[in-house]
């Protein structure tokens, strides 16, 4: 990750490796929040039609306060693909209502279903692999799940626990004819995922995975979202580098940590990564113009 705007890039970097990382941004998606619809038109100025754009399920909305931000995607020429956060769903009823409307008025035929970090569930699902087992997304015409995939792992969950839930997933989603594929939890450490998508490609072979990026912010919301989000280790150590001044530090960029992955991506050690995804903390404009730049190259 570039912190200083004169940092250099990663040794051994060619012309094959920026091409590849690319690639990796052209294939990419980010994200918006439920409560900016308006950032859909912002993304669709600078990102090519079609692109994926997430909408988040925060705690604080509901599903059906997603469905705004779903169909101004759409309406922008882009690809809307809603959060599903399991624990927050209040009732099979809820989820039948949102993927009904979802489908119908905004043509969603991909989805992101993640737990969702609630101590108590607030209806029937405690877990993503629970909500994909009732058999609702195939109902309603839902075509590819994203599963989410933790580099540094989870806060609350054993990574031998995650790597049986996510074996359970596939399975389950293999068994209902949908397909499946792996978004990572960004983190400031490029060799966490490195590490990660390893070893899903030999768990899973046929799985392709998404590398989470942090999108351009500042550094004081970076280290929030970070300690929301559970990434502890990679943020001890930018702080161990004395990296959490913010007076200091102005603004982040993934561009580093990309040139990174692409180039594990070159050495074939990582061929199950096919696009990243670009977290947004916010903001969007920012982060759909770091992607730009590297599509219009």
């Amino acid at each position: 990750m570039n912190i200083h705007a004169q940092a250099a890039t990663p040794a051994g970097t060619t012309d094959a490796v920026r091409a590849i990382a690319t690639d990796l941004v052209v294939s990419g998606s980010l994200e918006i929040g439920a409560h900016r619809p308006q950032d859909a038109i912002a993304a669709a100025g600078l990102l090519p039609a079609g692109t994926p754009v997430y909408v988040n399920h925060l705690p604080r909305h509901s599903l059906a306060d997603t469905l705004a931000g779903l169909v101004a995607v759409r309406k922008a020429g882009l690809e809307p693909v809603p959060h599903m956060a399991a624990r927050r769903i209040t009732s099979r009823e809820e989820a039948v209502r949102f993927l009904e409307r979802a489908t119908a008025e905004a043509g969603v035929r991909k989805v992101l279903v993640i737990g969702g970090d609630t101590a108590q569930p607030a209806g029937p699902y405690d877990d993503a692999g629970q909500f994909l087992k009732n058999g609702l997304l195939a109902r309603h015409g839902i075509r590819e799940v994203g599963l989410a995939a933790y580099p540094e792992g989870h806060p609350h969950i054993s990574r031998s626990q995650l790597a049986e839930a996510l074996a359970e997933k596939i399975s389950t989603l293999t068994e209902q004819g949908i397909g499946s594929f792996a978004v990572t939890q960004f983190t400031f450490a490029p060799s966490r995922i490195v590490e990660l998508c390893a070893d899903l490609h030999r768990r899973h072979p046929a799985l392709p995975v998404y590398a989470g990026l942090p999108g351009p912010t500042s550094l004081m919301k970076l280290i929030q979202f970070a300690q929301r989000c559970g990434v502890g280790a990679s943020l001890r150590a930018l702080q161990a580098h004395g990296l959490a001044t913010a007076n200091l530090i102005t603004r982040t960029d993934p561009t580093d940590q990309l040139l990174s992955i692409a180039q594990h991506s070159a050495s074939r050690s990582c061929p199950n990564i096919v696009g990243v995804h670009v977290f947004t903390f916010g903001g969007v404009e920012p982060s759909a113009m770091f992607m730009n730049r590297w599509i219009t190259r």
